[in-house]
């Protein structure tokens, strides 16, 4: 398979590029824009096939390819690369708004083109077995140290993992939504989004200043509580506590996902199996909501019922 590889940030070199370059049978094509960088790469890894432009890559006949380009360039190669037939894996978010997530969702479907989104997370295993577990009350944090910014682009670029991991573990549709933030000087300090349904609650928060990089899942039900501590400790509640923790040899692509949903997508485009992005593209819609609770743009959502995210 020719695998085209857009984007040669921290993201594509710490994360996929060392899943996919031990791949079998799979002949790598880098692009960036960046001479220096694709140099760097392509020989940090031995990949003779490197283009300078996205038509060089194009051209090569791609079986599917990954987008690691900063998110304002999504819409634009996600575009390009599904107008010429090919089935693309997107970093999440799809774009820094709804309605340009929407127009590639809605290119895909429309050309018939297997389009996924990186929300990796799912495929973490410690959050992926929370959905064996009782989930009546739902608690994840996402934190970060000295990094407000603008709200638009932190509940899209960071935020939008707690907002799809919540709808990914709700156990019903979702019915109610509450916000509330923190913004100073047009930035984000922190956002805290309460999210409930029929017998359930999930709560997501984030607080870009809060001194410390951490993330945690809890989820509780039926008198029993599980953790997931920084993706990699499970901790289990039920009488006394029990603590599995990732073993010293497990990859961190493995831990984070990141493994499994590239080699799912790998997999689906080799058994010409469907990809539907529209799941996707409802933790978009629950972003923007969120984003025009916090800025004011549209009328909030207070209170309302909130349809087609659950």
């Amino acid at each position: 398979m020719k695998i085209g590889v857009i984007g040669l940030g921290d993201i594509a070199r710490k994360a996929y590029l060392p899943v996919l370059g031990v791949q079998p049978g799979l002949e790598l094509h880098l692009h960036t824009r960046t001479p220096a960088t694709l140099a760097e790469v392509g020989d940090a890894y031995r990949l003779p096939h490197r283009h300078l432009t996205l038509d060089s890559l194009l051209a090569q006949d791609l079986d599917a390819a990954f987008v690691h380009a900063p998110t304002a360039h999504h819409v634009e190669i996600g575009t390009r690369l599904i107008e010429a037939g090919v089935p693309v894996y997107i970093d999440k978010p799809l774009a820094y708004d709804l309605d340009g997530a929407r127009r590639v969702v809605d290119l895909a479907e429309a050309r018939g083109v297997p389009l996924a989104v990186g929300f990796n997370r799912r495929h973490a295993p410690g959050y992926a077995q929370c959905l064996s577990h009782p989930r009546d009350l739902i608690l994840m944090q996402k934190n970060r140290v000295g990094l407000a910014d603008d709200p638009r682009t932190v509940v899209f670029d960071d935020f939008v993992h707690v907002a799809d991991t919540l709808r990914f573990l709700v156990p019903g549709p979702i019915e109610q939504m509450r916000v509330s933030a923190r913004v100073e000087d047009g930035l984000l300090h922190h956002v805290v989004v309460h999210l409930s349904g029929d017998g359930f609650t999930a709560i997501g928060s984030m607080n870009r200043m809060s001194g410390s990089t951490e993330e945690s899942l809890d989820v509780s039900g039926a008198d029993t509580r599980r953790q997931v501590l920084d993706l990699a400790e499970v901790i289990d509640h039920k009488g006394q506590p029990s603590i599995r923790r990732r073993g010293d040899w497990v990859p961190v692509a493995r831990q984070r996902g990141i493994e499994q949903v590239t080699l799912a997508f790998l997999d689906a485009v080799r058994a010409g199996t469907p990809l539907d992005a529209r799941d996707a593209l409802r933790t978009h819609e629950l972003c923007e909501r969120i984003v025009a609770e916090i800025t004011g743009e549209a009328p909030g959502m207070a209170g309302a019922t909130v349809s087609g995210i659950g």
